[in-house]
């Protein structure tokens, strides 16, 4: 059976974390809407001033080079927010065909912030940004002035482990499609209605042909004394009568007070109930706060 999570924003309510596993890419100029609409699997062009979303950047062949923060700042300014193991591939991807277009990519040192504190966004300056989630846990991210911290920002990567909102580290990238990730489940990553983008032959066909066969799950177990974090990129086992066998993709993971959290990409039709392991370590699938199958 599937487990249900403890959240970590309940037991921390006041969570502030630097997210320096993050960096800002800013993207500007009087083309900008047009050629990230041609670019991102999202609907860049209804996203209203002042709103973002997470949204992927694929290749020709439908395989993400990034999973992206976007956010309107102004009709002909977005900022978007990458995972540092990504750059600076995916940069160089995302602006390839920029030199045909007017708009600009500048990579910001600005310091990011994730918090879970509502008291610390009604304390924030008038000129901050504050981009609260719309899924899953209460929490944000801030930058525009400095916080001060109070965890690690593992924390973060484990909400968005518990919230099924995926992490893309370079060792799966160009290996995923969208799909493979629950990203049509999630916010407003994927359009099916606003017409080309790279890649979008690929993410149409798996969802109007039923041509992806994969999800993104998310697996805890417990464990006692050190633990060894599985590699990024590896499989975990699934128990198939007296034997065991690899299966999957791990995205991310994450070790805290004794459990091993996990996201893993494997057969979207797997069932619930089915035992796991890695390293030894017994496995369960956790609800997250959507459907893929649904979506």
């Amino acid at each position: 059976m599937t487990c249900e999570c403890s959240k970590i924003s309940n037991s921390h309510p006041n969570l502030c974390v630097q997210l320096s596993q993050y960096r800002l890419i800013e993207i500007a100029g009087v083309d900008a809407e047009k050629y990230l609409q041609g670019q991102l699997t999202c609907d860049v062009a209804k996203l209203a001033e002042g709103e973002h979303t997470l949204t992927s950047h694929c290749d020709p062949k439908g395989k993400m080079s990034a999973l992206i923060r976007l956010y309107r700042q102004a009709a002909d300014k977005f900022v978007a927010m990458i995972h540092v193991d990504l750059l600076p591939e995916a940069l160089n991807q995302l602006k390839k065909y920029a030199v045909f277009s007017k708009v600009t990519f500048t990579e910001l040192d600005t310091p990011i912030y994730g918090v879970t504190s509502g008291e610390i966004l009604a304390k924030l300056c008038e000129n901050t940004t504050a981009l609260v989630i719309p899924q899953g846990q209460k929490r944000a991210i801030v930058w525009g002035e400095t916080l001060e911290t109070n965890a690690d920002s593992q924390l973060w990567d484990l909400i968005n482990i518990q919230d099924g909102v995926p992490i893309l580290l370079k060792a799966n990238q160009f290996e995923l499609i969208p799909q493979a990730t629950n990203l049509q489940a999630v916010e407003n990553a994927i359009s099916f209605t606003k017409g080309c983008y790279i890649g979008q032959e690929t993410v149409a066909r798996a969802k109007y042909r039923g041509a992806n066969k994969r999800a993104m799950f998310t697996l805890v177990g417990k464990f006692e004394g050190e633990v060894s974090l599985p590699e990024i990129g590896g499989s975990i086992e699934m128990q198939l009568g007296e034997n065991w066998r690899a299966t999957g993709t791990i995205l991310s993971r994450v070790a805290y007070q004794n459990k091993l959290w996990l996201q893993v990409v494997m057969n979207n039709d797997v069932e619930a109930d089915s035992a796991f392991r890695i390293n030894g370590i017994p496995l369960a699938i956790c609800d997250l706060p959507y459907s893929f199958k649904d979506a």
